[in-house]
C-alpha cells in the first residue's frame, strides 16, 4: 500500500517526527481558501503515488492566495509519470538553511533492513547515488536487536554533519526506523528532512506497507477519509460575486443578478447554520478571486443567524487590504441584531433581495465606468 505525501506525513507526525503545517485541497478554490486561511507563502504540491513530480512541474510556490488559486489550477489535473493529479498538499513554505536524506527500506540481496542517509538530500539524491555513491551511508540493523538510539547518533556523524545536529539528525532516524517497523513498511523516507530556523522537519515524506501486513493496520486503511467542504465555491465569468446560504437561494441571487444585466462571478454557497467563521472564509475566498468588482451577499436567515452572518463580514473585512465594495442583503434569524451591528460599522444593507440584486449591477456597472 503507497501512501500519498500527507497520509504519510500524518503517521510520520504521530510518531513524533515533525512536519509542516498542511491541508489537503481538491480545487484551486480549496487551495485558495487553505493560503488565504494561512495567511502566509505557500508550497503547493501534488498528490502522486510516483517521484519526480518537482521536475515535473508539479511542486510551485504562491505568496498570496490568488497565487494560490492559479497555480492550484495549474497543477490539477496534470499528468506525472501518466498519473493524474486529483488533490494537493498546501503547506506552510519553509525558509530552508540545508536539506539531508534519509530512508530506511529492505536490500532484497542482503535479506536486511538498510538505513541510508545523505547530508545532500532533494531532487538530486538519485544523481547523487550514481556519481557519487559514497556520499550516501548505508547502515544495516539487526532485525533480531532493538535499534538503539546510540546507533542512529552513529549514522547521522558519518554523514558529515556538523556537532550540534547529530543528536537531532539521529532522533529522526531513530523514530524513522521505529515507523518502518511499527508499520510494517518496505520503506519509510524523508527526503528532504530540512533544516530551518524552528529545527528539523520532514518536508516531505514517502511510505510503502506491505500489502500482506495491512490486517494489522486496518487503522490505518480506515482513517484518511477526506474532508467535506465547508463550502461549495464555482468561478463563473461574471465580475460580481455572489454568495448565499443554500444552494436554492444561491441560484435565485445569481438569476437576480442576470434578470438586472449583470454577470455573477461565482456560485458560493455556505450552507444552512453557517457560523462567522464560514463567512469569513467564504468572504476571504471571493476578495481575492481577482475578477470580482462587487460582492452580493444573500442571507435569509433560518438556522444561520444574521448576528453570525454581520461579526463574519466585519472580520472578513478587517483583514483584507482589497477596497471592497459589497451589498448585503440581510433578514431572518436575529435580523436586528446583525442588522445593527452592520449599522454600527457604517456598512448598508437591504431587506429585498430584488433590490439588493439591483443595487449590486448598478454598483458594478459604475466602478466598470470608471475604470
Amino acid at each position: 500500500m503507497r501512501f500519498f505525501e500527507n497520509m504519510a506525513k500524518q503517521v510520520f507526525s504521530s510518531e513524533g517526527i515533525p512536519i509542516l503545517d498542511g491541508h489537503v485541497a481538491y480545487s484551486p478554490e480549496e487551495a485558495m481558501s487553505i493560503s488565504s486561511e494561512m495567511g502566509v507563502p505557500v508550497v503547493i504540491k501534488a498528490q502522486v503515488l510516483t517521484g519526480g513530480r518537482g521536475k515535473a512541474g508539479g511542486v510551485k510556490f504562491a505568496d498570496h492566495p490568488g497565487d494560490a488559486l492559479k497555480v492550484a489550477d495549474e497543477i490539477l489535473g496534470m499528468e506525472i509519470k501518466g498519473e493524474k493529479v486529483k488533490h494537493l498538499l498546501i503547506e506552510e513554505k519553509a525558509e530552508i538553511l540545508n536539506e539531508f536524506f534519509i530512508s530506511v527500506s529492505i536490500d532484497r540481496g542482503a535479506r536486511k533492513p538498510v538505513i541510508m542517509a545523505s547530508k545532500e538530500g532533494g531532487v538530486e539524491i538519485e544523481n547523487l547515488a550514481k556519481t557519487n555513491p559514497e556520499k550516501i551511508i548505508k547502515y544495516y540493523p539487526n532485525p533480531l536487536l532493538e535499534f538503539l538510539p546510540y546507533e542512529a547518533r552513529e549514522i547521522a556523524r558519518k554523514m558529515g554533519v556538523e556537532s550540534k545536529l547529530i543528536a537531532p539528525i539521529g532522533d529522526i532516524i531513530w523514530k524513522l526506523y521505529n515507523v518502518f517497523e511499527k508499520y510494517d513498511a518496505d520503506t519509510a523516507e524523508i527526503n528532504p528532512l530540512v533544516l530551518t530556523d524552528d529545527g528539523l522537519i520532514a518536508a516531505d515524506a514517502k511510505m510503502v506497507i506491505e500489502n500482506d501486513s495491512l490486517f494489522r493496520h486496518q487503522d490505518l486503511v480506515e482513517r484518511f477519509h477526506y474532508k467535506e467542504k465547508a463550502v461549495d465555491f464555482v468561478k463563473l465569468d461574471g465580475d460580481i460575486a455572489v454568495i448565499g446560504n443554500g444552494a436554492g437561494l444561491t441560484l435565485t441571487a445569481m438569476d437576480m443578478i442576470k434578470l438586472n444585466g449583470g454577470e455573477p462571478a461565482t456560485f458560493l454557497d455556505i450552507g444552512g447554520g453557517a457560523s462567522d467563521q464560514v463567512i469569513n472564509q467564504a468572504l476571504n475566498l471571493v476578495l481575492n478571486y481577482e475578477p470580482v468588482k462587487v460582492v452580493f451577499l444573500n442571507v435569509l436567515g433560518g438556522i444561520t443567524k444574521a448576528d453570525d452572518v454581520a461579526r463574519g463580514v466585519l472580520n472578513a473585512l478587517k483583514q483584507t487590504d482589497r477596497e471592497v465594495h459589497i451589498v448585503i442583503r440581510l433578514t431572518g434569524t436575529h435580523e436586528k441584531e446583525g442588522q445593527k451591528l452592520l449599522e454600527d460599522a457604517g456598512i448598508p444593507y437591504e431587506v429585498s433581495m430584488e433590490k439588493a440584486a439591483r443595487k449590486a449591477v448598478e454598483l458594478c456597472n459604475e466602478l466598470k465606468a470608471q475604470s
